[in-house]
């Protein structure tokens, strides 16, 4: 089996940062009426900017494929070309359509060879889902080289217009009519970009490169019902119902295709579970915590960020808060492209030196998966 290593990392953000205070002003109010949980959320996740691929109206500028595409440009010049490019895998929350998959959109939009094309579509793990089958490609010898992403495009999701339709159904039910908190919520948690990454079988000449050591992915979905989700509707009993078994009057009126969060599930499960899985890897790995030198989890809130700290604790294995590194804060929470955007920001800054260990840990509330990786600066 070969070394796999990420030898360069990019990243694409557009337009300028949007501060707490622009958002309502970008995104829209729904039914015309300031969110009466954006305070509350914002106040929890602790997010001060994030990037929206909108203008000031609301109107697009960029789709999620085009976006991916410019961060994977960012990985080659005229010493690495793009044709050599033999892999390309893409993971997603919000692709532009249903089919193609986005994979192949990005791969149209690059025009670059024929290449391998892998796309996983699911929440914040997918992407991990994309690093990890590109490093996997790499290490059985299938491919020399490789490119994963992560990318969003979720603000075209979040507009108050896609709402429209279910406020106005609400009127002639009620006087009184507010979406869902479970729909509200993740209007203030999310937003856009995308980074990728290119693996290959040998290291840089010149320069660090980081070497993967490892990559595990869990789901737990055997036990945990589902928490987050889209085109589809939950049901009393815990089960949902797919938007293909409903009438198209069903989507617009219950704004079916909206992202919702259960979050009393959230709160309950997203945690322990992975705590519990970092446990069960510190010793299947034989990982020495204090020779770790920096942990990089995926918080989709600064809300988590000491819930973590407890439960990993409780369970004998801390990790010192100093080791710690997000950008949640200024990056905003985008879910499959964020763990990418840590791990450039630590390459680009310079703040990595040879013998640097890194772990990740990326948790999907969708129907709690997670994804933890070890790396070592070389």
């Amino acid at each position: 089996m070969k070394e796999v290593y990420i030898t360069r990392l990019a990243k694409f953000l557009p337009n300028e940062p949007v501060g707490n205070d622009q958002m309502e002003s970008i995104l829209g109010m729904v039914d015309g009426r300031p969110s009466r949980a954006r305070s509350i959320v914002l106040g929890n996740n602790k997010i001060k900017t994030r990037y929206y691929a909108l203008d000031k109206n609301g109107k697009t500028t960029h789709t999620n494929a085009e976006m991916t595409a410019k961060a994977v440009e960012g990985l080659f010049d005229e010493k690495f070309p793009m044709t050599k490019l033999q892999l390309l895998a893409c993971g997603t929350t919000s692709p532009d359509q249903l089919l193609p998959n986005h994979a192949a959109m990005v791969h149209g939009i690059l025009k670059c060879q024929p290449v391998e094309l892998i796309a996983a579509t699911g929440a914040c793990a997918a992407g991990m889902q994309a690093f990890k089958y590109a490093f996997m490609s790499i290490k059985s010898g299938n491919s020399e080289n490789a490119v994963s992403t992560g990318s969003e495009k979720f603000s075209s999701w979040l507009l108050a217009e896609k709402f429209n339709p279910e406020t106005d159904n609400l009127k002639q039910l009620t006087e009184n009519p507010i979406i869902a908190f479970e729909k509200d919520f993740l209007r203030w948690m999310l937003s856009d970009g995308a980074s990728a990454a290119l693996f290959q079988d040998k290291p840089n000449e010149d320069g660090l490169s980081l070497r993967v050591d490892w990559v595990e992915i869990a789901s737990y979905a055997h036990e945990l019902e589902t928490c987050m989700y889209a085109g589809a509707v939950k049901q009393p009993d815990g089960s949902t119902t797919g938007w293909i078994d409903m009438s198209p009057e069903e989507w617009a009126n219950n704004s079916v295709f909206s992202f919702k969060q259960d979050t009393r599930l959230l709160g309950k499960n997203i945690v322990p579970s992975g705590a519990k899985m970092w446990k069960e890897l510190v010793e299947k790995h034989n990982i020495d915590i204090d020779k770790l030198t920096y942990f990089l989890p995926h918080l989709s809130s600064e809300f988590f960020r000491m819930k973590i700290d407890e439960e990993i604790t409780k369970l004998g294995v801390p990790i010192p808060q100093e080791k710690w590194f997000t950008n949640l804060t200024r990056v905003g929470n985008v879910g499959t492209a964020s763990p990418y955007f840590m791990l450039e920001e630590l390459l680009s800054g310079g703040q990595l030196k040879k013998g640097d260990t890194i772990a990740m840990m990326v948790p999907e509330s969708a129907r709690f998966s997670y994804a933890y990786a070890h790396i070592t600066v070389v």
